[in-house]
């Protein structure tokens, strides 16, 4: 049986677990600067199987606007050139010797409102996700046996407020990456 304390530990982690969940998806989301997570989605076919790219070579950001990719494995160039390329990314790579150069194009207004859209849809999934902890455990804690009704009301205030708290988080994030998708 579980006690009100271990509930309330209990939602507090799947909380954390959505904001930085979040967190991770909104690295992928680009901004102006280039950085080397806007490559995390990418899956390279290699040795038979589809492969994260970091697996199979260096990303590195060694300017603004330019990503540079070092396959670990040469043969494996043409392939990561092709999986950049064929990404929802809209990037444009290209091969000099044994490094993979991708610039990265300016952001048009146009595109900067896609990627606002796209940040809200995953800042809603987050809040969803902090949503479902809170009434995942409130229904536990109205059925816990044993346990006052006074005690009950306090704990589902305590829930509560975890979940403005984190759903702030959230919220806070989002302000934050839209201003600098949004900044020219």
């Amino acid at each position: 049986m579980s006690t009100i304390p271990e509930l309330t530990k209990h939602a507090r982690e799947l909380m954390h677990k959505a904001v930085e969940s979040t967190k991770r998806e909104f690295t992928s989301i680009r901004s102006g600067k280039a950085s080397t997570s806007l490559l995390d989605i990418v899956r390279v076919e290699a040795y038979g199987s589809h492969v994260p790219l970091n697996q199979v070579a260096l990303v590195a950001a060694p300017e603004p606007r330019l990503l540079t990719v070092q396959p670990f494995d040469k043969s494996l160039g043409h392939a990561i050139e092709k999986a950049i390329r064929e990404s929802d990314l809209g990037l444009n790579p290209a091969t000099q010797g044994n490094l993979i150069r991708v610039p990265l194009p300016a952001l048009s207004e146009e595109r900067r409102k896609d990627l606002v859209r796209v940040l809200h849809k995953l800042g809603e999934e987050g809040r969803i996700a902090i949503r479902h902890a809170r009434t995942d455990t409130l229904s536990k804690i109205k059925k816990l046996e044993k346990i006052s009704e006074d005690d009950k009301r306090h704990a589902e205030k305590d829930i509560q407020k975890l979940t403005d708290d984190h759903i702030r988080q959230i919220e806070g994030l989002i302000q934050a990456k839209e201003a600098e998708i949004l900044e020219v």
